[in-house]
């Protein structure tokens, strides 16, 4: 099969092609590289040392014989080359990667929000048009996030993308089916919203064969195929704005750092190991929608967990503290979080657990790279509202209090 990965240099991206590349499959990178270029603005870079692009298809063509082609476009601002590329090369199917991923990083400033907007927005636009234009038959798979469905506790689990709901009408009640209502908690999260109802009409339309992954949060470091030599190891973010909760305890832990938890830690959310975010790919790649059937969505998620709860496993396994901060967020303080990912356990993923032994290992990775760690960008300090960052803690080591005594 011919894929084109769309955003395939970055987090979940890079992993995802090594492991398409390796069964197989005819592989292309299409990406304008921005996540990169974002590392340089904010004066941070990730924690294991990366490659360039070319350098990094250069060692994967050298360890396993397979070719890597990359092609540098912007899909949001360069859709006659995105349609012409997709003329050219006429993949068998498309796995859209290619947005701004950080909810704390669309909500930094305004110039923050319309970016991730514009980026997000218009490169899936972009993309829908020209796949109608050229008339590709090509199965869309798109990673969206748990993020669309809200934060808010509804007694039930969470189902897969559509909700069975009664409407009255004068012949009585009439069952149907609806998009599960969004209920965006940031800008980045809003933009995804936007992505399904982008999808939905595309399907019904032009028959676009669609599948969206609603994926939880992203753990681990290594995957079978990054492990495969030094250069093509994945990129680690630490930081305030890019780094996720469980991989940013396990970074603060390796460098003596107090575990930041916002608010009380009582918001639940959905995680996911590495491996198994690019197994469900492959899962979702063989498993398409025909022309004509709605958009199929799937839970991408194996778990959920409490963040004071994965806190304290990770100061029990490793001895480090806790430290509870203002929350720059504006969500709940608790909330519960049931979660229906059938789909993907009846295509056969066998779930990777938080198991302490790979914990274990990206504290590892950690103090391993842990001079690469500016700790000054460590903090949570984006807000969701200029009241809300007044309360933000900007220095949870109390280092400036230590340099003034």
């Amino acid at each position: 099969m011919k894929i084109a990965i769309l955003g395939g240099d970055g987090f979940v991206g890079w992993p995802t092609t090594l492991h398409l590349s390796a069964l197989g499959h005819e592989v292309h990178i299409v990406d304008n590289l921005s996540r990169r270029w974002i590392d340089t603005e904010l004066g941070v870079q990730s924690l294991t040392p990366m490659d360039s692009i070319q350098e990094r298809c250069r060692i994967w063509r050298e360890v396993t014989g397979r070719t890597i082609r990359f092609h540098l476009l912007n899909l949001a601002t360069e859709y006659e080359r995105l349609k012409a590329w997709l003329a050219e090369h006429r993949p068998d199917a498309v796995i859209h990667f290619a947005e701004q991923r950080a909810a704390p990083y669309s909500m930094k400033t305004d110039r923050h929000k319309v970016y991730t907007v514009d980026n997000n927005v218009g490169a899936t636009h972009h993309l829908l048009a020209a796949l109608v234009e050229t008339g590709i038959n090509a199965h869309l798979v798109h990673l969206g996030t748990m993020g669309v469905y809200g934060y808010s506790s509804v007694g039930a689990p969470i189902p897969e993308g559509y909700l069975d709901v009664e409407i009255d009408t004068p012949a009585g009640k009439r069952g149907q089916q609806i998009l599960y209502p969004t209920r965006p908690g940031s800008v980045y999260h809003m933009t995804k919203s936007l992505d399904q109802i982008l999808f939905q009409f595309y399907a019904q339309n032009d028959g676009l064969r669609i599948t969206d992954l609603h994926q939880g949060i992203v753990w681990g470091t290594h995957t079978d195929q990054t492990r495969r030599h030094p250069q093509l190891v994945n990129r680690f973010d630490y930081d305030g704005d890019y780094g996720t909760v469980l991989n940013r305890f396990l970074i603060q832990a390796a460098i003596d750092y107090p575990l930041t938890v916002h608010g009380t830690g009582g918001q639940t959310r959905a995680f996911i190991h590495i491996q198994d975010s690019v197994r469900c790919i492959e899962l979702a790649l063989g498993d398409p929608p025909a022309r004509g059937d709605r958009v199929r969505i799937f839970n991408q998620m194996t778990e959920t967990h409490r963040v004071r709860d994965l806190a304290e496993l990770v100061a029990r396994l490793t001895g480090a503290r806790v430290a509870y901060l203002p929350n720059p967020r504006k969500e709940a303080d608790e909330n519960e979080l049931v979660v229906d990912n059938s789909q993907f356990l009846a295509l056969g993923l066998n779930p990777t657990r938080l198991q302490e032994g790979l914990l274990t290992e990206v504290v590892d990775v950690a103090k391993r790279f842990a001079h690469r760690i500016d700790r000054s960008r460590v903090p949570a300090v984006s807000a969701w509202t200029k009241e809300i960052g007044e309360r933000v803690d900007r220095d949870p080591e109390r280092r400036a209090v230590r340099a003034a005594s």
